[in-house]
């Protein structure tokens, strides 16, 4: 499987790669997971199966999965709603969905969801992220949904000018944020070292050496903290709302994760991605993790990019990050809780604001207004009502949009010499362009021979077909001169 342990250097490229995406990996798995409300520890087991399972398995080769900030939200709701146990049966069903979709083939299909869509629901994802972890960083407990974070900003801008324990916290979240943003400016040799890793060390240090009062994260131990599903945790999932949320995180997970693997293929000249055995990937990931009670995992584009851009040859480089997460977990644990629960929401402050696509809003608005429309509708459902049901809206949108955009057809009126009027209809006839097509019928003369020649047509729907059936028994009783038709036997006129 892996080839570079027959060449050194390669195998040396692919240790070091492994140790670069740890760096990367590490923060955000604890980061996720603090705001996800579980654990710290859960994050790193997922980082772990995500290395060790999934990066073993055939699908992406340089793509690494771990736990990801595009499912904070859905997660957090899920464990305030159904408790974390139901957690680990929610991420198991969905593993064993994701197994059974690769099977069946059904991993190229997820390459078929609206892009449009994909970007609304990171950007609503992003903006819930981004407002509900300002809270964190403060100190301050986050409301609940999306409107009241947004509504609640000018009360929390009061809480850190007059209280001086928040406006301590939120300094050092603040400072977090900024070592992210000016990390990119330095040298490229001081940017071998991820910025996230960076920006929490600084922070923990800072806070440490000051004696800083500022909550950190709490330290359970690997074993304590996993909690496999009960039989109640999966007789529980029988609610509606239990198996919308399996289907959002199916849904979502595996989107996103088929999208980075397009977008990792990108990145290098290897091996492309088998996208259904990618999809079986994920969900043996996801099972194993919901059988621990960890967090659902999805392919992180921020990771997989580290992978490649740190010269990684083959899957042994995600592999291996899976093992320095396991031994970071074992080895030294009590590290975690000297980490500053706002330099977490710093970090994840900053990953919301890069899930919102604002550079690419104004060039989409120009070239493409639909989509512009559905990846805002999406946004501002999923932040105003939830995930799944913003999720499902945008879907509905795009195939609206694409059901108008194909349902064209074309109606041209042509007065022949011989007193006649031929109406000839190409394209695609539907009952979305039904008004303006009978209003173009009935506006026909009807003391003239009438010829409607629909041999143009390539899709006739049974509303429009009806439509015609009904307009051309309507025209033979009213008018003088009688509706031919050209090419098509199902519709007969009612002389």
């Amino acid at each position: 499987m892996f080839s570079t342990l027959k060449d050194p250097p390669a195998l040396r490229r692919d240790a070091l790669a492994s140790l670069v995406v740890f760096l990367v990996a590490l923060p955000l798995c604890v980061g996720v997971a603090v705001a996800s409300g579980v654990p710290a520890e859960l994050g790193l087991i997922t980082g772990i199966v995500g290395g060790l399972v999934v990066g073993a398995l055939p699908g992406s080769t340089f793509q690494v999965s771990g736990p990801a900030a595009g499912l904070t939200v859905l997660v957090f709701e899920a464990v305030r709603e159904f408790g974390l146990g139901t957690l680990g049966a929610i991420v198991l069903v969905t593993g064993l969905l994701q197994l059974a979709l690769g099977v069946l083939k059904f991993g190229r299909w997820f390459r078929a969801i609206s892009v449009a869509v994909v970007q609304g629901m990171l950007a609503g994802i992003g903006l819930v992220l981004l407002f509900g972890q300002l809270y964190t960083m403060a100190g301050v407990r986050q409301p609940r949904s999306g409107v009241e974070k947004i509504a609640g900003i000018p009360g929390l801008v009061a809480d850190v000018v007059t209280d001086r324990d928040a406006l301590v916290s939120f300094a050092v979240g603040a400072g977090t944020i900024a070592v992210l943003v000016l990390w990119k400016k330095l040298p490229a040799k001081a940017q071998l070292v991820p910025a996230p890793l960076v920006a929490v060390a600084l922070a923990t240090a800072v806070t440490a050496a000051g004696g800083l009062d500022v909550a950190s994260v709490e330290v359970r131990g690997l074993i304590d903290a996993i909690q496999p599903p009960g039989l109640n945790d999966m007789t529980s999932l029988g609610s509606v709302a239990a198996l919308g949320t399996v289907l959002a995180f199916t849904l979502i997970a595996s989107a996103e994760s088929l999208f980075s693997a397009a977008a990792v293929d990108r990145m290098h000249d290897g091996p492309s991605t088998d996208y259904d055995r990618e999809l079986m990937a994920q969900g043996v990931g996801n099972t194993v993790c919901g059988v621990l009670g960890a967090l659902p995992m999805t392919a992180v584009i921020v990771r997989s990019a580290a992978n490649v851009q740190a010269g990684a040859r083959t899957s042994l480089s995600r592999v291996l990050h899976g093992v320095w997460l396991l031994l970071f977990a074992v080895l030294l644990p009590v590290a975690i809780g000297f980490i500053p629960l706002a330099a977490l929401a710093g970090v994840l402050v900053h990953a919301g604001c890069k899930l919102v696509p604002v550079k690419d809003l104004v060039p989409l608005w120009r070239e493409h207004r639909g989509e512009a429309v559905i990846l805002g509708v999406t946004a501002v459902a999923i932040v105003t009502t939830s995930m799944f049901e913003g999720v499902v809206l945008g879907l509905l949108l795009a195939v609206v949009k694409s059901a108008w955009e194909t349902s064209k057809v074309g109606v041209a009126v042509d007065d022949r010499t011989d007193g006649r009027v031929l109406v000839t209809l190409t394209g695609n006839a539907t009952f979305l362009r039904l008004p303006p097509l009978l209003d173009t019928l009935h506006a026909l003369p009807r003391d003239r021979p009438l010829e409607l020649d629909l041999s143009g047509l390539r899709h006739l729907d049974h509303a429009c077909r009806t439509a015609l059936e009904v307009w051309a028994a309507r025209h033979n009783e009213d008018g003088t001169e009688p509706v031919r038709l050209r090419h098509r036997e199902e519709l007969t006129t009612a002389a």
